[in-house]
Parts: structure tokens; C-alpha cells; sequence
């Protein structure tokens, strides 16, 4: 890993990802697919407030740590049509933003994708929405 940012401009860049989930969420209405659009955007403004919480309580590598493990935890969507799984790729997208801001070594986000379950499992044990930490 790079050096780390300080807790102070990780929250700032967290609320900075939200805004822009606010913003898309109040331009849905103006896309193909308004509620998937929605959806999406909620997702990763969850993703980015369950962030900021727990980066006003944690050193900035346990946040990136902690991320990598909602990270794992969210099923692979890809490949799927762009207006289903919404939510899982809403939260996908939000946590990879976050390792981008982060500048997270590629190696470890693959790493961390790597073992991430297949969508069909997820929706056959657990009732297709994902657990919570």
C-alpha cells in the first residue's frame, strides 16, 4: 500500500462519493432503467455512509481493511443484464471507488475479488440480499 491517507481526507472523499450518489439518485428518473439507476445510487451511498462511520472510529488501514471485507462479501453480478442486481453492483462499485480514492494495491482488491462468491449461491442461501457485517 501506498501512504495512507489521513482520517480527516478519507472522510472528505467519502462524503464527496456521496454527494455524487445524491446527485445520481435525483437524475434517475432521466434513465433507461429509473428504478435499477436508483438503486445503484443508494447502494453505494450506503456503502460510502457504513465508510465514514466507521472511519470516525478507526484507523484508516482498519477502514480499508473492513471495506475489503464487504468487498468479499458481495456476489458477482458481472455479466448480468445492466438494470438487474442493482444493489450488488451499486455496492461493488462503491467499494471499488473507495479503493481507487485509497489508491489500494490492484493486487489485494484482486485478491479480495477472487473470494467473492457467484451470484447463484448467494441467491439460493441467502435469500438474495446480502448479510451485513
Amino acid at each position: 500500500m501506498k501512504s495512507l491517507m489521513t482520517t480527516e481526507q478519507l472522510l472528505q472523499g467519502l462524503k464527496h462519493y456521496r454527494r455524487i450518489a445524491r446527485q445520481d439518485l435525483l437524475r434517475a428518473p432521466e434513465t433507461p432503467y429509473p428504478d435499477a439507476f436508483r438503486t445503484h445510487a443508494e447502494a453505494r451511498r450506503s456503502v460510502y455512509g457504513e465508510l465514514e462511520a466507521y472511519a470516525a472510529e478507526h484507523a484508516t488501514e482498519d477502514v480499508i481493511e473492513y471495506a475489503l471485507h464487504l468487498y468479499r462479501r458481495v456476489p458477482f453480478s458481472t455479466g448480468t443484464p445492466e438494470n438487474e442486481y442493482a444493489e450488488f453492483k451499486g455496492r461493488e462499485n462503491g467499494l471499488e471507488n473507495f479503493f481507487l480514492m485509497v489508491a489500494l494495491d490492484p493486487r489485494t482488491r484482486r485478491e479480495a475479488r477472487s473470494q467473492r462468491p457467484k451470484l447463484g449461491a448467494m441467491l439460493a442461501g441467502e435469500g438474495g440480499a446480502p448479510s451485513e457485517a
